[in-house]
């Protein structure tokens, strides 16, 4: 962990994430299955709570995340400061901003993470890859192709 000492007080340095993923369904199909608890539970393996409006805090991975809706447009934007269980104490919450861009049968999202704990960013990358994208594409691919497998 990458500590900076200013003028007498210690601060943890953050960092940014950005990835952008193509899954195959609508712009509002992606954002629901990230915004209904139901269908994020479904399609992560994990329980997810919350509701779908700004303001109300919510949870996912059992309770491993959790924060709070800043901002929302169904279908195109989400925006939320976030945290996990393995934040360094006191450290205040991340923002997560998620946005959709329709490409007909697909849609693109853009994912940023700022203000990120150094310490984090690497197991973070790497979780967004492997408990979101790969999970919600494969969620969308068994579901609009029942036959593939």
């Amino acid at each position: 962990m990458k500590i900076q000492n200013i003028g007498g007080s210690i601060k943890i340095k953050k960092s940014t994430i950005i990835q952008n993923v193509i899954i195959k369904a609508s712009p509002k199909e992606v954002y629901n299955a990230f915004m209904d608890p139901k269908k994020h539970s479904e399609f992560t393996g994990s329980k997810a709570t919350g509701k779908m409006s700004v303001g109300d805090e919510f949870t996912a991975w059992d309770g491993y995340i959790h924060g709070r809706n800043l901002a929302l447009e169904e279908g195109k934007k989400i925006i939320q400061n976030w945290v996990t269980t393995d934040w360094p104490p006191d450290f205040p919450p991340s923002r997560l901003e998620l946005t959709f861009k329709d490409l007909g049968d697909k849609t693109e999202i853009t994912m940023v993470h700022s203000d990120v704990p150094i310490s984090q960013e690497s197991d973070l990358r790497q979780g967004w890859i492997d408990f979101y994208w790969k999970p919600l594409k494969d969620f969308f691919n068994k579901r609009k192709n029942p036959l593939k497998q």
